[in-house]
C-alpha cells in the first residue's frame, strides 16, 4: 500500500523522514496501516471546493479510466493528476 504526501517546501523525502512517518503511523494506528511505499507528490488532487478526492485516486490506481473515474471539471488543480496516472501506467506495465 502506497502512501502519497505533499512536503513543506523546505523537507526532503529521504529514509529518515520516511521512517518517522512509518514509526508515527504503526504508534498511532496499526502496523497494518504501514504503507509499503512513501512518495512525495507537488500536489493532492482536490474538489473545487478543496475537499481531497481519495476514492477518484483509488480509482485510477485500480485501472479505472480516468473519464470515469474523476471529474476534471470538478478539480481546482488538475495538473495533480499526471502524477497518478504515471503511477497508475507503471504499475499496470510491472504486473505484465
Amino acid at each position: 500500500m502506497p502512501l502519497f504526501v505533499k512536503l513543506r517546501d523546505g523537507l526532503q523525502l529521504d529514509e529518515g523522514l520516511r521512517e518517522k512517518v512509518r514509526a508515527r503511523m504503526r504508534t498511532a494506528y496499526s502496523a497494518r496501516h504501514v504503507p509499503d511505499k512513501i512518495y512525495r507528490v507537488e500536489a493532492i488532487p482536490c474538489t473545487l471546493t478543496g475537499k481531497k478526492m481519495e476514492v477518484p485516486i483509488r480509482r485510477i490506481l485500480t485501472g479505472v479510466p480516468v473519464e470515469k473515474a474523476a471529474n476534471r471539471a470538478a478539480m481546482s488543480n488538475v495538473e495533480s493528476l499526471e502524477f497518478f496516472l504515471e503511477y497508475a501506467r507503471e504499475q499496470r506495465d510491472y504486473r505484465l
